[in-house]
């Protein structure tokens, strides 16, 4: 089974708990994570905390990642300007990637237009900007819709992070479920064809 990679956008002012934590637990959970930024090798947190990135967004390819993961702080107002960021996150949703977004993450998935619809929590001073966008959005930690994680603030990443593993094991075990059932119906198959003969 291939390894499951995440990757966490990054720019400056991020919020620490918010990129550090996930990044770790998921790591711990045994997978691949790196993190992207727009340009600079390396970001400031709202605390002054450095981030280092593995390259610019440009540099990684969607097909390549099974998690995208927004964080919050102020840095989802820088990330929103650039198009290749919502590029990704376009394409995230289009390929029912996971995305994982907490407290004013929403601001980028907003400006990506794949809000509409979903089910979504988010910090409550952005409430209005998600509802605006057409997100259905309700006041609990955090919230699951299919492909979709959110969370509110950096006390609900503990549960924020469950979640995404344990969507990851549900795909996971969809997956072996599917290619199990496509071998029972080739073996099927290929003793309908001998019995043919």
């Amino acid at each position: 089974m291939s390894k499951t990679r995440a990757i966490i956008l990054v720019e400056n002012n991020y919020e620490d708990l918010e990129v550090w934590y996930p990044r770790l637990r998921l790591t711990e959970a045994g997978y691949e994570v790196k993190v992207a930024g727009t340009g600079e090798k390396t970001y400031s947190s709202k605390h002054g905390y450095p981030c280092a990135t593995d390259g610019k967004i440009e540099d990684f390819k969607v097909d390549d990642f099974d998690i995208l993961l927004v964080p919050g702080g102020w840095a989802p107002d820088r990330l929103r300007r650039y198009p290749a960021v919502l590029d990704f996150v376009r394409e995230s949703a289009r390929k029912n990637k996971i995305i994982a977004s907490v407290c004013h993450a929403g601001w980028v998935l907003i400006s990506a237009d794949v809000v509409r619809g979903r089910k979504m929590t988010s910090v409550a001073a952005i409430k209005d900007d998600m509802k605006n966008a057409g997100a259905l959005w309700v006041d609990e930690p955090v919230v699951v819709d299919g492909n979709f994680v959110s969370a509110q603030i950096p006390k609900d990443l503990p549960e924020f992070c469950k979640q995404i593993i344990a969507l990851v094991e549900h795909e996971q075990v969809e997956s072996r479920t599917s290619s199990s059932s496509q071998q029972v119906n080739r073996s099927a198959g290929q003793q309908v064809d001998r019995s043919a003969r």
